[in-house]
This record gives structure tokens, sequence and C-alpha cells, in this order.
């Protein structure tokens, strides 16, 4: 069976086909703003608001992840700070990390995972020593809306003398394919 084509984007499309396919985040926003339909936020939302349209159902915005009372931790922190629902991997939260840790501290994801997971029971040593156990347990997982870079990690992994060239013939071909054929030839 010869492999798919990707189609245009017009809006005949229908989600399901939209969302078999690589698109470039301009071409996704443009489209977007095309439809009528907001642009902003990271590539992965648009791509929902984009095939939602598509399907002529609404779009559900997600509620953004806000604590309660707005309050965001600040000022003199220390381990016993407890965390508070939607805390933010804020600056403040930063510096004390790095006053802990050193400079080399950043909110990686199963640090931002583990904030986003805060609900005013853990504190800020619980933080640390969730930060701790995680150090050198491996690569760190990459989120899927960084697909290229998800694909190069794994191209190398099976193409360890592969250079630079090769990674890139081998990402377009990859990204000219549907999700579904992938996995093919």
């Amino acid at each position: 069976m010869p492999p798919s084509r990707r189609p245009e984007l017009t809006r005949q499309l229908s989600g399901a086909e939209f969302l078999r396919w690589y698109w470039l985040k301009d071409e996704v926003v443009g489209f977007a703003r095309d439809l009528g339909l907001r642009t902003s936020g990271p590539k992965d939302l648009v791509v929902r608001r984009v095939a939602a349209a598509l399907d002529g159902v609404a779009y559900v915005e997600p509620a953004p992840a806000r604590s309660p009372s707005g309050a965001q931790l600040a000022g003199d922190l220390s381990r016993d700070t407890v965390i508070l629902a939607g805390q933010r991997c804020s600056q403040a939260v930063r510096a004390w990390f790095v006053t802990q840790v050193g400079g080399g501290f950043a909110f990686d994801a199963p640090m931002r995972a583990f904030f986003a997971a805060a609900d005013g029971t853990t504190t800020l040593g619980d933080a640390l020593s969730h930060y701790r156990a995680t150090r050198g347990s491996g690569p760190d997982d990459i989120d899927t809306q960084f697909e290229f870079n998800r694909f190069t990690r794994t191209w190398h992994e099976r193409h360890p003398g592969g250079d630079r060239a090769a990674l890139l013939a081998a990402w377009r071909d990859y990204r000219a394919r549907p999700v579904d054929e992938r996995g093919r030839g």
C-alpha cells in the first residue's frame, strides 16, 4: 500500500484526519486564525481547538491551574513552607531551590508535575526530597509537544554514529507520514 499524502489544510478536513498529520505550529496557528479560533497557548492546545472546530464540536478550554486564593509563595521560604494548591514554578520558589541545591536547579518535568499535583498538603521539604530522588534516574521524559526532541533522542539511540544530515532526512520522512503509518518502512 503506498503511503498516504498529507492533505491541504481546508475546512473540509475532519478533525480525525487533521490529527493524523504533523503540522508546524505556524501552520496550525495560521489555520486556526483562518477558522476564527483563538491562537494563543501551546501548540497542542491550538491543535485541539482546530480539530474540534473541524468536527463542528464546541471546544471547552481547560481551566487555568491557579491557587484558590490566587496567592503564590514569596518571601522567606523554608523546608516547612506548605506548597499551595495551584502554586506556579515561580522565580521565588526557584531562588529557594538554588539556595538548597545550587545554580544548576531547573524546573524539569518531574518537578513541574510535583508542583502541578500540589494540593496544600506538601511542603518545600517534600519537593526537595522529590527533586533529589529524581536526579540521575536516567534521561528525563520529553513532553509530547516536543515531538522533534523525542524523535531526535530515539533516532540517536538507534543510530549512535548518525550525522545531522541523516537525522534531518529521517525527520522529514517521519513527519511527512500520518501518525498511523509512522511505524512502517
